[in-house]
């Protein structure tokens, strides 16, 4: 598995994935603007060329945007949607520009109208926002979700009809958040139920659509749908619950992201909860992961 985390870009794009190489990540995520507004300032074709750049010299192995969260690509309410639906189609325009590898976005919520139709619509979004752009590199992945108030994609079932839904199914994926899989009720703690997570998987979305995680322990308990996330080993889910998604050969070239609280020190957090995941890994993938 690929290790790596959200790094912030206040400091330029460029500086983004030397920072993620600094504090030992080989992936890493970021915000291409501010999550809490609906357009960003225009990407440079200087700035874009430096983290391209910077990629390569760090040799970082996988890279995503997370989208903003005003966006809701399911919302029965015409202008949302229209403004949703825009503001993701620049978002991919971004992405593609930048050069990453996935795009990650929350599903949406149903607001009142229903889930089935809320599924169809975020499904219509997709299919119109990747007829508008033909040819993007970039996949589209998106993220599970805690199932707090009428938030879709809790489950693996409404993930799974989306994409099976899409024109272009390729071009489209799932990451699968840790906390938030723990806080909708789904274990994996021990060898059992980490066995049952999988096969649930398996059967219902098809573990190959699974295309990044991000890695998060849980302020919550099981089942509780608050989405809290916490640093690794000290929540919920604790170390030995991310054991088996480290050491699984199935996601042996799949990133994932933390999105672990920070504080005052700046990513000294993320160095550490990054030490906890690469210490769980198997001696021979250890070795592995060193000379990859």
């Amino acid at each position: 598995m690929l290790l790596g985390a959200h790094i912030g870009i206040a400091e330029g794009l460029a500086l983004a994935p030397v920072t993620g190489r600094k504090i030992g990540a080989d992936a890493i995520q970021i915000f291409s603007k501010s999550p809490q507004m609906w357009a960003g300032a225009p990407l440079s074709d200087e700035a874009i060329a430096g983290f391209r750049a910077a990629v390569a010299a760090e040799r970082i192995a996988a890279t995503a945007i997370h989208h903003g969260y005003l966006a809701n690509l399911a919302s029965p309410k015409k202008a949302g949607l229209a403004r949703s639906r825009h503001a993701f189609v620049e978002e991919l325009d971004r992405a593609e520009r930048i050069g990453v590898d996935a795009l990650i976005v929350h599903p949406g919520a149903d607001l009142g109208q229903g889930r089935t139709e809320a599924l169809k619509r975020l499904t219509e979004s997709l299919n119109e926002a990747f007829a508008q752009r033909p040819g993007y590199r970039v996949r589209t992945l998106l993220e599970n979700m805690a199932g707090q108030g009428t938030t879709l994609g809790a489950e693996f079932s409404e993930l799974a009809s989306v994409l099976h839904g899409l024109d272009e199914p390729a071009r489209a994926g799932v990451a699968l958040d840790t906390c938030h899989m723990f806080a909708a009720g789904h274990d994996f703690r021990s060898d059992s139920a980490y066995g049952t997570l999988v096969d649930r998987l398996a059967s219902e979305l098809g573990t190959d659509r699974v295309r990044a995680f991000h890695f998060n322990d849980a302020k919550g308990e099981l089942g509780s749908h608050l989405d809290r996330h916490e640093n690794i080993g000290r929540g919920g889910i604790g170390v030995e619950g991310f054991y088996h998604f480290v050491n699984d050969p199935r996601w042996e070239r799949c990133p994932a992201y933390l999105e672990t609280p920070l504080g005052e020190d700046g990513y000294s957090a993320y160095e550490r909860d990054l030490a906890t995941l690469q210490g769980l890994r198997a001696p021979a993938r250890r070795a592995s992961a060193r000379t990859a």
